[in-house]
């Protein structure tokens, strides 16, 4: 029998009420969430969203996948904001992994363009800066394990040689850190005008200048030892104390086991 527009809209009804209602052996989002498994945006209550948690409790009691999200702020047809936010965290390891990342990363995840990729690379930049900041305000680099710890949670990470200038003042404190040049897998190439350039800029009267290994091992190649004896004779000109050069490694790799070299130790400088 055909149904009538009215029998039809009783039936539709009826339907409905089935969708909302899961079946006997589907699970419900509460029951999933009970079972420690994430919800989608959708199966949220609309107060439990965090935008409405955020407004109503702080950035304090929000999960690392929320405050994400609230970085993220959308997601596409296809994938909500808290499961774009879930992808980023188990693609990087952890939401600290998230500081090794760049832009590049970022748009290798199905779901972050090009604007949302150079938005959270900023935010990781940041990140680093502020965390750097803090490290340095008491810091005074009088020798080269300070300059190792200070750089290794920076560089550990890196597949290619970056080389960095610090510049200190008159009492050993950080003025400023900048990264000015970086280079392949096993070399990258410094001219000492890089080197001096952020120094003479930021006022310091003495730097040390570091770089990784990628390979782990932090034991000095000819042409780190080159570079070295040029930087060293340019200082000489600018009148700008050259302290040291820290070659920052693993110390699983290190044949000394101390992660890094230093040519002042070694007196090449």
């Amino acid at each position: 029998m055909a149904w009538t527009p009215k029998e039809e809209s009783l039936h539709t009804g009826k339907l409905a009420q089935l969708d909302h209602h899961p079946h006997p052996n589907q699970e419900s989002p509460r029951m999933r969430e009970d079972r420690g498994c994430q919800l989608s945006l959708r199966e949220l209550n609309p107060e439990d969203r965090p935008q409405e948690r955020l407004e109503r409790l702080g950035p304090g009691p929000l999960t690392d996948r929320e405050l994400l999200a609230m970085l993220i702020r959308s997601g596409t047809a296809q994938k909500d904001v808290l499961s774009l936010a879930d992808d980023l965290i188990r693609q990087a390891g952890s939401l600290a992994g998230l500081l090794r990342w760049d832009a590049t990363d970022f748009r290798k995840i199905k779901g972050i363009g090009k604007i949302k990729a150079l938005q959270l690379s900023t935010y990781v930049e940041v990140a680093k800066r502020m965390m750097r900041s803090q490290r340095t305000q008491s810091l005074k680099f009088d020798g080269p394990e300070i300059v190792w710890e200070y750089l290794y949670p920076e560089v550990r990470s890196d597949t290619v040689e970056r080389v960095w200038v610090l510049c200190l003042d008159r009492k050993n404190k950080l003025i400023r850190s900048e990264s000015v040049t970086s280079g392949t897998a096993t070399g990258s190439l410094v001219h000492p005008r890089e080197i001096f350039r952020p120094a003479i800029r930021h006022g310091a009267t003495s730097i040390i200048i570091a770089h990784n290994h990628p390979s782990g091992d932090p034991t000095p190649s000819s042409a780190d030892l080159q570079v070295t004896k040029k930087i060293s004779r340019a200082a000489e000109h600018v009148d700008i104390a050259f302290h040291d050069h820290v070659i920052i490694g693993e110390p699983e790799s290190d044949p000394n086991g101390l992660g890094y070299f230093s040519f002042s130790d070694a007196s090449l400088v």
